[in-house]
């Protein structure tokens, strides 16, 4: 597989796409590629849902990870409110910024009628109750119990989920993104995920399980 052009060469105009949506904030579309779906408001006030579509084959490299190593942010500052508050102040180096993360996610429109963005199943997400897992340490759909705790707390998160979705940055079978759902609450509490679990897939007794 050969990577597609790079996040620079992309914003830059090399790749030849179409164009869905126009943003103004370089900031949130950025944090939309990462959580892989979201809503877009128009100027008429209308939301459009976008979910995932494609992404063009370079690797995830985070950039609250590139901030810490700059010593532009600490590390329990480099949340995804972070992040945005220091883009705020720094415009200027921004771009440059972004650009150290040559992974870019390439959406669809999805149909009006979806309570949720589709996951890596096809079917739709529910609000924190489906993870998105590593498919080559846990399989799409098998039912994982997850002991953890909410962000910034230290109150017990545990629960059934359903391992229903992917993501370029998910790599390693004790690793898992939290579906929190829309809304300012939704992506506050998904901007300061960032806890240590444990993960138990469940399975059949006796069932081989068919990793990809």
């Amino acid at each position: 597989v050969v990577p597609y052009f790079n996040r620079a060469e992309i914003d830059g105009g090399r790749a030849q796409v179409r164009v869905l949506f126009w943003v103004e904030n370089a900031v949130e579309l950025f944090f939309l590629q990462i959580q892989g779906s979201g809503r877009i408001e128009l100027p008429d006030g209308s939301l459009v849902k976008v979910g995932y579509a494609d992404q063009n084959g370079h690797p995830y490299i985070s950039i609250g990870k590139k901030l810490i190593e700059m010593g532009e942010l600490k590390a329990e500052q480099a949340s995804m409110q972070g992040i945005k508050a220091w883009a705020e102040h720094n415009p200027e180096k921004l771009v440059a910024l972004l650009e150290q993360n040559p992974s870019y996610v390439f959406f669809r429109e999805l149909p009006e009628g979806l309570s949720a963005p589709l996951g890596a199943l096809g079917v739709p997400l529910t609000d924190e109750y489906s993870i998105a897992i590593d498919p080559r340490t846990i399989p799409l759909g098998a039912p994982v119990f997850l002991s953890t705790t909410y962000p910034n707390q230290a109150a017990p998160l545990n629960r059934l989920m359903l391992a229903q979705d992917t993501g370029g940055a998910i790599r390693g079978a004790v690793r898992a993104d939290f579906f929190w759902g829309f809304g300012d609450q939704a992506g506050a509490q998904a901007g300061r995920m960032k806890q240590r679990g444990q993960l138990w897939v469940l399975f059949p007794k006796g069932a081989e399980p068919a990793l990809d």
